[in-house]
């Protein structure tokens, strides 16, 4: 892989977008033919706008229908073009479930997916076969039977750290396996959702549900502490039955030096 380019190319400028989606009705972010995708309405707006093809760099591509709250992305515009009020402006031309939170000139180095410390989702089950109240069906997955919060956090605990993660992800040609999980912990929230927060320097396709649906395995009786450690050291992937739907799964914030 080619050395990312931290700074743009002479006469344009970089910008870093902060954005936010609803998923449910994109197949992801990356473009696809025949397919609506997040990236595809984002670069039609810019290149409406900028009157320029654009091409967006974001920080962690999510799968079809999953969310973000603080997704970031960056594009390089020509220099001439005035950037002032083109987060009112793509708003305005986007539909309502993708938002900019906001538009940033960037002066120093500065790579969307290649200069993050850190990505960090959360994923929202409701369990015990409860009923999800239909204005939080869009990212909540429904659970039928009972979770013990305990459990899961002993059971996410055994998975921190470096390792090959080949057992709880999607193969990809070429792609390393190797990932730093730095939290992974589970609260029940005052409305009764179990809430998972999960932080690593990147993630894996379809890393985070394979990560959840083994440690419900545990957390519901039906596996021990052992099996998911085995499955990490034997990289034995887990089975697709366990692997959760998307629509619990959030992008919540991308890290980056400095706290930019």
């Amino acid at each position: 892989m080619s050395e990312p380019t931290l700074y743009p190319e002479s006469g344009f400028l970089r910008l870093r977008i902060d954005l936010a989606y609803d998923g449910t009705n994109y197949s992801g972010w990356a473009k696809q033919p025949d397919r609506r995708t997040i990236q595809e309405e984002i670069e039609k707006a810019l290149s409406t706008i900028t009157q320029s093809p654009i091409e967006t760099i974001v920080a962690g591509r999510t799968d079809a229908g999953v969310h973000a709250s603080g997704q970031v992305i960056h594009v390089d515009i020509p220099q001439a073009f005035e950037s002032e009020d083109i987060a009112f402006k793509l708003n305005c031309m986007l539909d309502e479930d993708i938002r900019i939170l906001k538009v940033t000139v960037m002066t120093g180095a500065f790579h969307a997916r290649f200069s993050p410390t850190s990505r960090s989702y959360t994923y929202k089950i409701l369990d015990a076969n409860r009923v999800v109240a239909p204005l939080h069906r869009l990212d909540v997955a429904p659970w039928y039977r009972a979770l013990d919060v305990n459990v899961l956090n002993q059971a996410s605990a055994l998975l921190l750290g470096e390792h090959d993660f080949a057992a709880f992800c999607k193969f990809r040609e070429g792609a390393t396996t190797v990932r730093t999980l730095m939290r992974f912990n589970w609260i029940r929230d005052d409305e009764g959702y179990v809430i998972a927060e999960i932080t690593a320097n990147a993630f894996c396709y379809s890393m985070v549900r394979n990560l959840v649906g083994a440690v419900v395995c545990v957390a519901e009786g039906r596996n021990s502490y052992e099996w998911i450690s085995a499955m990490l050291a034997n990289k034995e992937r887990v089975p697709d039955s366990l692997v959760f739907e998307a629509r619990g799964l959030t992008l919540r914030h991308v890290d980056y030096p400095g706290g930019l």
